[in-house]
């Protein structure tokens, strides 16, 4: 019997990433955008305030609120970058760096003119990836993930999304030109992944 877990998130990108993740398993992964699927008065629920300080506090907000409120499991990701010469930021902001939450447009171009301001060409910065399995029965499951490389000003790379053409790796290219198979190897969310799937594992062997 599958185990229902409500994504919480409409991020396709995060969506495929986490279903690539978790295949093999005895789980059925519902995302936001297709919870009226199992909950007919879906348009009820209301989305939570992220105000928490870290990823980890936003993930678990998100998680809590989403399970609170469906009775199901829910999965939470809270996940962004963090430049070294803009002080950490974007970081919980990440989504919303520019003003409107998901704008990668304005996010990026508001990210290139604040290191342009601070002359910085190449600058140091980590995504960073918090998830929360919020279960049924008030356990939860967290597990976290990092990628070290560095923002230039130009973007490479179709794939990805968010802050993928402008954050470049060791080996000269930018996470936008990686294969999914690569991105889930090395990215933040990937490692996050992985080891939320081995603990995951491990819960549903015991039921």
């Amino acid at each position: 019997m599958e185990k229902i877990i409500l994504i919480a998130t409409s991020n396709e990108g995060k969506v495929r990433e986490m279903e690539k993740a978790f295949a093999g398993l005895p789980v059925r992964l519902v995302p936001l955008s297709r919870i009226h699927e199992i909950l007919p008065d879906a348009s009820e629920i209301k989305e939570p305030v992220e105000d928490g300080a870290t990823f980890m506090e936003n993930a678990c907000i998100k998680a809590r609120c989403y399970r609170e409120q469906t009775g199901l499991a829910a999965l939470a990701d809270d996940s962004g970058l963090a430049v070294e010469a803009l002080g950490g930021a974007p970081g919980v902001r990440s989504a919303r760096y520019a003003g409107m939450h998901g704008d990668d447009a304005a996010n990026n171009a508001k990210l290139i003119a604040d290191l342009r301001i601070c002359g910085e060409e190449n600058a140091a910065a980590a995504y960073h990836c918090a998830l929360v399995l919020a279960l049924e029965d008030g356990h939860e499951l967290t597990a976290e993930g990092t990628c070290s490389g560095y923002i230039r000003p130009e973007a490479r790379g179709t794939g990805g999304f968010g802050y993928d053409p402008y954050f470049y790796l060791s080996d000269g290219r930018s996470m936008a030109e990686l294969t999914c198979e690569e991105k889930h190897e090395i990215s933040h969310r990937g490692t996050a992944l992985k080891r939320m799937k081995v603990q995951l594992e491990k819960f549903l062997r015991t039921r």
